[in-house]
This record gives structure tokens, C-alpha cells and sequence, in this order.
């Protein structure tokens, strides 16, 4: 009697990370956490950049999306094309959002702030007349 084997029988497992691994992984997204909360309480304005909050918090979170992605998604030891495939999706999103600034910024002259001298004095006509 002849027994066929097969393809299905097979039990494969995926890599296998050891536990002290994914813990210093896991460290080092909340340590990078808090390296967001403390840059989102500096005040860059005072050096005369005032986007440089947002472009810390983008650069910060694109790392731990990162390490979330080759770590803890295991992409480390997956097929290159699935990596060649996140890496061009990142990509996209800086290109995307690169995209969006590049435009505000275009008309960046043209934005009333709201706390100048002429609105607050519009205001206050538009208060007294009511």
C-alpha cells in the first residue's frame, strides 16, 4: 500500500522572534512615542521654524512605522518584493504629502490670520452692530 504525501499536510511556521527582541522593539516605539509627545510641547517658533513640529512628528512616526513593519509584521524576513512593495508605499506617502505642503504653502501669503489688528477690529463692528 502506497501512501501520497501531500502539499497541504505540511505544518510551516513563520519565523520565529525571540521574546527579548520584540521587547526591546517594543521599548524603542515608546521611547520614540515619548520623543513625540515632547517635541509636540516645544515651541519651534522661538528658532523661527514653526513646522518643524509637524515634520519631527511625520519623520518620528514614519521610523516606527517602520520598525512596526520589518518587526513586528516580520516584512525583515519575508520576500524582497512584499518590502520593495512597502517601501514604494512609503514613498507615495511622502511624495503625496510633499505634494499637499508644496500647495499650501503656494498660497501660504493669501491667509488672513485671525488674531491681527483689521479682523479683531471687523469683529468688534460686527459685535457692536448686533
Amino acid at each position: 500500500m502506497t501512501t501520497h504525501h501531500n502539499q497541504h499536510d505540511e505544518i510551516q511556521v513563520g519565523h520565529i522572534v525571540p521574546i527579548k527582541f520584540l521587547t526591546a522593539i517594543c521599548c524603542l516605539l515608546l521611547f520614540l512615542t515619548a520623543v513625540t509627545v515632547w517635541v509636540s510641547r516645544y515651541d519651534f517658533t522661538e528658532i523661527n521654524i514653526a513646522e518643524m513640529g509637524i515634520i519631527m512628528a511625520l519623520f518620528v512616526a514614519s521610523v516606527k512605522a517602520t520598525f512596526v513593519g520589518l518587526y513586528f509584521m516580520h516584512l525583515r524576513w519575508d520576500r524582497p518584493f512584499i518590502g520593495f512593495i512597502f517601501v514604494s508605499s512609503m514613498l507615495f506617502v511622502v511624495l503625496f504629502i510633499g505634494v499637499a505642503l508644496t500647495d499650501t504653502m503656494e498660497y501660504q501669503p493669501e491667509i488672513i490670520k485671525g488674531d491681527t489688528p483689521a479682523v479683531s477690529a471687523a469683529m468688534d463692528k460686527i459685535k457692536d452692530a448686533h
